[in-house]
Order: structure tokens, then sequence, then C-alpha cells
């Protein structure tokens, strides 16, 4: 009787699992399927074709898929590979802490792929996919301006310090924050627009909002005595991350991930400094034939004498900066602008940058094992937005970035590295 075995069937999504199937029939050819449904009830699914070996197995660490969604050994594709049944679906955890995703692997005929009908299902397994590990505890905040949830690591602590920032897509998203909480940080996942009593859209990003949660975060019992913090930061995100990096001396290790160096389409204020946006040039709008939009070229070139305003001077971050990107992001030109923010400091005499560039990667770099997300939905466009990628390699950034993520964070925020900034 034909199994699937998985091991762990609970676990964080950031931890790979052992998949194998038995009981097979000699090199029997099967399909494979993984499926999700979200707190919103949308399906998310991949297919691959496998072929069993002379035993009747198939172990996904070392057989290859011959077909499908992917092809090749990846032992983790049916996960990186899942694609929403509702097209210009992204897949977002919103209960972080109370439950799983659930994901069922199902093995079944091959002739199943063209008929769908269940009468060739011949086994199937469900796993817990969780965001939180068991202990992390969420704080709702509000203090002063600032407006969040903390996730707080077991245990008595201290902990570090990180700030958890998203981008465009506004309000509070917490699954990150919660998932750096079960490795061991202190996490505010902060809001900053469309959320609460907070400016419903950004009109100048004001980094003393920021500075005054960093002052928050330090202010807590939980977290370690050391006056500085780390950030994870994405696309607009990540930008406010860099610009905080600047600014602010509690600083001391800033992950920007696919954002700008400049001020790209809001004022920058901090204090009696101002840095004010590019131009956007409209006719560098791209629209595929499915009517996606490409936003990589719409702003004026940052190394343009003109421009030289917009230009945050990334060469007085104190702290360590990780730019991480997507060579295939269609919403930002990343890799260039990561690799002339390098460029800036390295004129400066400055080597506390560091850039990780995946070939393959799109836009929305997430926690390991995440599905890509090719396109999606935006309140800032009238059309869908192509974030780009390709769910392969995209997932092997993932994976890969996340350990250095992790290991970025644990070796600047440490007391021994503090004392040197």
């Amino acid at each position: 009787m034909a199994q699937v075995i998985v091991h762990p069937k609970i676990a964080l999504v950031d931890e790979p699992l052992h998949i194998r199937v038995t009981g097979l029939l000699p090199y029997q050819l099967v399909l494979l399927q993984a499926k999700l449904t979200d707190e919103k009830g949308e399906i998310f699914q991949s297919q691959v074709f496998y072929k069993a070996d002379e035993g009747g197995e198939i172990d996904l660490e070392h057989a290859a898929a011959l077909g499908g969604d992917y092809i090749g050994i990846h032992p983790m594709g049916l996960f990186c590979s899942l694609k929403p049944k509702k097209l210009l679906s992204r897949l977002l955890k919103r209960d972080v802490l109370n439950s799983p995703f659930l994901v069922q692997l199902s093995v079944h005929d091959s002739q199943c792929f063209f008929t769908g009908s269940s009468k060739f299902l011949k086994t199937s397994e469900t796993v817990e996919r969780w965001y939180s590990a068991p202990g992390v505890k969420r704080i709702q905040i509000r203090e002063g301006r600032v407006r969040g949830a903390l996730f707080l690591p077991p245990g008595e602590g201290p902990f570090p310090g990180v700030i958890d920032l998203f981008g465009g897509i506004g309000g509070l998203i917490e699954f990150r924050a919660s998932l750096l909480a079960s490795r061991g940080f202190a996490t505010l996942a902060l809001a900053y627009f469309a959320y609460e009593d907070l400016p419903k859209a950004i009109d100048i990003l004001d980094i003393e909002y920021f500075e005054e949660a960093a002052n928050f975060l330090l202010s807590h019992p939980k977290v370690c005595l050391v006056p500085t913090i780390g950030i994870v930061s994405v696309s607009l995100g990540a930008h406010i991350g860099l610009a905080r990096a600047v600014f602010l001396k509690q600083v001391a290790a800033a992950v920007c991930i696919n954002g700008f160096y400049f001020a790209a389409e809001h004022i920058i204020k901090y204090r009696n400094e101002t840095i004010h946006p590019l131009n956007y040039v409209l006719e560098g709008i791209r629209i595929n034939d499915l009517g996606l939009m490409a936003l990589s070229n719409v702003l004026e070139n940052p190394q343009e004498e003109t421009n030289k305003h917009a230009l945050l001077p990334v060469e007085r971050a104190q702290g360590h900066i990780l730019f991480i990107v997507g060579e295939k992001d269609q919403n930002i030109n990343s890799k260039a602008y990561a690799e002339q923010a390098m460029e800036q400091l390295k004129r400066h005499g400055k080597s506390n940058g560091t850039l990780l560039s995946y070939p393959g990667a799109g836009h929305l770099i997430e926690p390991p094992y995440s599905p890509l997300c090719l396109t999606s939905w935006s309140h800032i466009s009238v059309r869908p937005l192509l974030w780009g990628g390709e769910a392969i390699p995209h997932g092997e950034a993932q994976e890969h970035s996340w350990k250095e993520i992790l290991k970025f964070l644990k070796c600047h925020l440490s007391p021994a590295s503090i004392s040197k900034l």
C-alpha cells in the first residue's frame, strides 16, 4: 500500500521537510500534489510527476521531478511552486500564533493530471506549517504614535531587538516578525500607514516616527541591554530601513531587501533634514501581453547630477547593511540600486555594506519555502503588478538569504559586536 512519509509533520515554515513515498510499483509514474487553503479560502496548489525507483519508493531528497511545476531534484519544490487557483492572489498568513497553514501532500496515479478525479488518489498526508514556535508571545503595541505588534521569544531573555518593515501593502504584516521571534529575536512588526489611526496613505516618510519605535523597543525589559537594534525590511520598507540606518545611531544591522537608496516616491524627513524624491518617468511603465505592469524603469536615473538631491547619504550609516536583491525583480531596479549604494559606500571609504544578489529571484523575497508571488493586485495600481522571479531559483534565494539574514543579525547584534561600533 502506498504511503507518504513526512518528517517532521509539524514544523516552522522555515524548516525543510523530508518527504518520501513508499509502497509503489517499481518504476511507477505518479503525480505528487501539494494543496494549501489559506485563511480566506483561496487554494494554492502544485503538481509534479515523479517515477518510483526499483523498490517502489520516491525520496524527494534524491529523486528528480520529471515534469509538472518543476523538474530536477528540489526537496521542497512542492512548497516553493505552490500557485494560486485564483489568479493574482498572494499567500499571506494573518493569524500567526493560533493556527498553522495545513498542507495536504497527496499521491495520485499519473492519469489524475488530465481527469482530476479523486478515484486516482493513492495516499495523502497533512503537514502543519507554523509561523511561531511554542512559547512565542504577541503584544499589541499602541505607545505614543507607534502602532504594531511585538513578538517575544520563549524564555527569560533579554533578546536582541529587531524591527520588521513591509512595503506598499500597508497595514500590519506579522508573519516574518513572529518567525524572527521564533529564532530568538524580540521583533516589532511595525505599521506605518493604513492601520488603525495611522495615515491612510503616505505623504512624508517621517523618520522620527521610526525613531520613536526604536526607542520603545530599546526600552522594553525583554530587549538586550545594548543601545542598538536590527531592521529587516523589504521594498518601500527597505527604503525606510536604509534611511533609518543613515539617520539613527540605534541601528546596528539593517537588512534591505529589494529597495531604493534614494527618496523614490515620498519626501524623507528627519528633524531639520529633508530629502526630495525623484520624478516618475511614466513612459518607463511596461505592460505585458497579460496586462501585468512592471515598474522597474519608472524612476529617473539617480546617478544623474540633477538627481543627486534624492540620494540618501548611505556613507553616514554607522551600523552594517545587508542588501538582498533579486535579479529578476520587475518592480524595482533593485540590483542596480544596491550596486550603486555599495559604490557610494566604497567611495567614502566605508566597508560596512554587503550585497547578496540572486539570479532568478523576484521582488518579494520572503522566508524559506514560501511560494513565489509572481504577480498580484496592489492598491497603488489600476493593473496587477508584476513582481518577477522564477519559482525554483526564487525559492533557493529565499532559503539561502534567510540563513544569511539570521547570521547577519546574530553577528551584529551581539554585545561584543556592538562595542566595536
